[in-house]
């Protein structure tokens, strides 16, 4: 799950938000008076207060697509002329678009503006899963700039965290060379794509329930661990937490917990592998993100497995093994899953990756899973990845973020490939601007993806889909999760 509004950042931009949706909702209210929806969706953006990051710097606008997603724009004073285009992570869960979200996505990252590139961002139609979806959302978004305010004279998409995923989607269905985006650059990504890039989430589903027995309790009705929640359940993420602290006492200081808390907590993180501090949020993720998943965007069918998998780290996994819930999953989910965000590692235009080496919610391993998955389609000459010695998964270093950006408009520009050497030593340059230091460990190489992933069968080979099993699948009417 991605945690992308950080607290910190919140607070910095609560003061102008209001003011900003106030805009917003302002603007839209005169564009749609008298005219029918369709109408009122397509209005052009209207000006707005920029977040105070901004302040003197930029004008910024918002609005709203043809498909209901809202998005905010960013135009400097000092304009270089190139445009960022931003893809979100999470998903976020709800039924419509958050006015909110691509607002807060600007203030957070500023830094482009201030760097000179126009920014251009969507919250989504709309809330839930949906790779293709939110990917098509990013290229409306870049359309409406265009429409706008003209061609830019350079494109980049970027991606955090799942929307990591959704940048790379873009780069592989409008990505290709002579199109309209130049490069990428893909921060944080959960690049496994959705096929495996959760596995470690369902062992965790299934794990903690063997220990803790309370999602669901013996007494609720009971339903397989895949769909991660009922469909109707009335859990809350309060309701999550209180079942999370009985069990394992996680909150707590480990001198307030029981004998049994402790041995739980222990247990869950040695066989998952999933860090304390982020306990919580993996186990959201696997609650309500999968019901979203299996419920609301495929239909009830199970896309997960864990079959074969053998579990090691508990006091006795001999036990744990013998205990722990296994499914298999529908072979027609996992291809709709896998249609909807798995990559196929075809690019055509340049990538640049940066990633904390101890980011606690999108592993570092997925760096591995997306070479191998470029590798494995012979575009590995259009990537370059760099990782830092940094804990953190929402917020790395905006001297990082300006570098990268920089990095990647180089590349474009001069055709000539950086070194991860070289994008570690033209930090410093910006760090001198934003003071918020340069981290890069240029001989850092991730394990595998299996390394930190029980493989699922067949697991080991990547792209997980190939160009040819999405061209197949793409003719099966229906297929992949509706927009």
């Amino acid at each position: 799950m991605d945690k992308s509004r950080t607290p910190a950042r919140n607070r910095r931009t609560s003061r102008r938000r209001t003011g900003l949706l106030a805009s917003l909702a302002a603007a839209l209210t005169a564009a749609v008076a008298g005219a029918p929806p369709a109408q009122a969706q397509a209005a052009p953006p209207a000006a707005v207060a920029c977040p105070a990051e901004l302040d003197g710097r930029a004008t910024c606008y918002t609005g709203q697509d043809i498909h209901g997603a809202y998005y905010a724009i960013a135009v400097p004073a000092h304009w270089n002329g190139s445009l960022v285009v931003h893809a979100h992570g999470g998903p976020d869960l709800g039924t419509g678009s958050d006015p909110a979200r691509s607002v807060d996505d600007l203030a957070r990252w500023s830094v482009m503006v201030k760097e000179g590139y126009a920014w251009a961002g969507s919250s989504y139609r709309r809330g839930g899963y949906g790779t293709r979806m939110a990917a098509e959302d990013t290229e409306n978004v870049r359309r409406l700039f265009v429409e706008n305010f003209g061609g830019p004279r350079r494109t980049y998409v970027h991606g955090q965290s799942w929307g990591g995923d959704v940048a790379a989607k873009v780069v592989e269905v409008y990505g290709r060379r002579g199109g309209p985006y130049d490069g990428a650059l893909l921060t944080s990504g959960v690049l496994g794509g959705g096929s495996r890039g959760y596995d470690y989430r369902v062992d965790l589903r299934v794990v903690y329930q063997y220990y803790c027995r309370n999602m669901p309790r013996p007494a609720e009705p009971p339903y397989p661990l895949w769909q991660g929640l009922r469909a109707d359940s009335t859990l809350t993420t309060a309701g999550l937490r209180a079942r999370l602290q009985e069990c394992t006492g996680y909150a707590s200081a480990p001198q307030e917990r029981t004998a049994l808390q402790q041995r739980n907590l222990d247990d869950i993180l040695a066989v998952t592998g999933v860090p304390e501090r982020t306990l919580e949020s993996h186990l959201r993720f696997a609650v309500f993100t999968f019901r979203d998943i299996v419920h609301d965007r495929l239909g009830g069918r199970n896309p997960f497995s864990n079959l074969g998998v053998r579990y090691s780290g508990s006091h006795d996994d001999t036990a744990l093994n013998a205990g722990v819930e296994r499914f298999a999953a529908d072979p027609t989910a996992v291809r709709d899953l896998s249609y909807d965000s798995d990559l196929t590692g075809r690019v055509s235009i340049p990538v640049l990756t940066m990633h904390a080496i101890d980011d606690p919610t999108a592993f570092v391993e997925h760096e591995a899973a997306y070479r191998a998955a470029l590798r494995g389609a012979h575009r590995d000459r259009y990537l370059v990845q760099t990782f830092t010695h940094e804990s953190e998964h929402s917020a790395l270093s905006d001297a990082e973020y300006a570098n990268s950006v920089a990095a990647l408009d180089g590349w474009v520009r001069t055709g000539r490939k950086p070194t991860p050497r070289a994008i570690a030593g033209s930090c410093a340059a910006f760090d001198r601007t934003y003071a918020t230091g340069c981290f890069y460990d240029p001989d850092f190489h991730p394990g595998s993806y299996a390394s930190r992933v029980r493989p699922r069968p067949g697991g080991l080979r990547w792209p997980a889909m190939t160009a040819a099993q999405e061209t197949r699948w793409s003719r099966i009417d229906g297929v992949g999760i509706a927009p």
